[in-house]
């Protein structure tokens, strides 16, 4: 199969998350909804059930969650609860709802009200400072907490070899897509913006074992391409999300390539592995939590020397970007309080770039296309 037809299988994926989980429940698995962010979809995975991500929707309006929701509440996590709502998310046998901010937070008990008859709804509350050993430890309780819960819903005890199996098959998946995200870089004329998200967003809508198959497959046959002649634009993406298909074709028809990102739905979700040699898988789990960085939704107490701003400055340079475009989600309280730090390290270390805000229910994108045609202009 060539290069384009393989891409597109992985968009179709991406555009039809309730096709796949349909078809994993015609298998006879269960399923669980897995909430942004940092959720141990490993447990899921051992358990022998269907991790199915919740990300919003590029096609849905929000109606029945304005119910539950307040105004100001970002319209991912009002499109994950809609989706519940509405019957897209009904063969969910139960969902984990982590509260990594302000607006997660509330919303997990609108979600457990909402849900209360319809499916297990399982809270997921990571401690704030997860660097000291009791950090580890507070993580380790929660996630022996939703192991025994995941049981009570697979009707299986999940054993230590099994999160341990499940721990070499995510860090598979995570090692496959970060050379993925290099190999797109590194060739965009084979991989637009539009093909690449949908390479990354098909993660989230099946297992990770069959997922990592046909990536390394393509990956394969990317790695065997002449080297590229890109005459065009490269920028990093950075922000909460941006895998609307309308929005990235501008990209496309500017000639941006995307050659890395900071995005929290793409790299930022498996940039860190759990170890492997770890006897207790729980622990390895924790691990990989603690040793998550350079992420605004989680506590730096090295945040007063702008170390995440830097990082995605250093991202830049060390991808031999041309600019950065940061997608803003509307309503991120996260993202508008770090946009003056993030500027700052970006303007200090002389990388252009253009904030763009963002929503799941943004329907025109004039504004955006006239935006983004003139940074490709001026860059280029």
């Amino acid at each position: 199969m060539a290069i384009a037809e393989k891409l597109a299988e992985f968009r179709k994926i991406a555009d039809n998350p309730k096709a796949q989980l349909e078809h994993y429940k015609a298998k006879g698995m269960k399923a669980v909804g897995i909430m942004p962010y940092f959720a141990p979809e490993e447990l899921v995975f051992a358990a022998g059930m269907f991790p199915a991500g919740m990300w919003g929707s590029n096609t849905k309006t929000i109606s029945r969650a304005k119910e539950y929701c307040a105004s100001f509440y970002c319209s991912l996590v009002q499109l994950d609860l809609e989706m519940l709502l509405d019957g897209t998310m009904d063969g969910l046998d139960a969902v984990i709802t982590p509260t990594c901010c302000d607006t997660l937070r509330p919303n997990s008990q609108n979600i457990k009200v909402a849900m209360k008859d319809k499916m297990k709804v399982i809270f997921l509350a990571h401690p704030q400072n997860r660097f000291p050993e009791c950090g580890v430890k507070y993580t380790e309780s929660c996630y022996n907490k939703i192991r025994a819960e995941l049981d009570e819903v697979s009707g299986h005890k999940t054993t230590d070899e099994e999160i341990q199996n499940a721990i070499k098959v995510y860090n598979r998946s995570r090692a496959a897509r970060r050379e993925f995200v290099k190999l797109a870089g590194a060739h965009p004329e084979a991989v637009s913006a539009v093909m690449r998200s949908g390479v990354l967003k098909a993660s989230y809508f099946m297992r990770k074992d069959e997922y990592a198959d046909k990536l390394e497959t393509l990956n394969a046959e990317l790695k065997s391409l002449p080297a590229s002649d890109w005459k065009g634009v490269r920028i990093v993406t950075s922000g909460i999300i941006c895998d609307n298909p309308t929005l990235l074709k501008i990209l496309d028809e500017n000639q941006c390539a995307i050659v890395a990102d900071d995005v929290a739905q793409e790299t930022r979700s498996f940039r860190c592995d759990a170890p492997e040699d770890d006897a207790d898988p729980i622990h390895a789990l924790a691990i990989q939590f603690r040793d998550q960085d350079y992420d605004i939704l989680l506590y730096d107490k090295f945040s007063s020397q702008n170390r995440r701003g830097e990082y995605v400055a250093k991202m830049c340079k060390d991808n031999h970007a041309d600019g950065l475009i940061l997608f803003m989600q509307q309503f991120c309280d996260p993202e508008e309080m770090e946009y003056p730090y993030l500027k700052k390290a970006l303007d200090a270390a002389g990388i252009p770039h253009i904030r763009l805000g963002i929503d799941h229910q943004m329907r025109d994108f004039g504004q955006a296309q006239t935006a983004i045609q003139a940074f490709a202009d001026v860059l280029g």
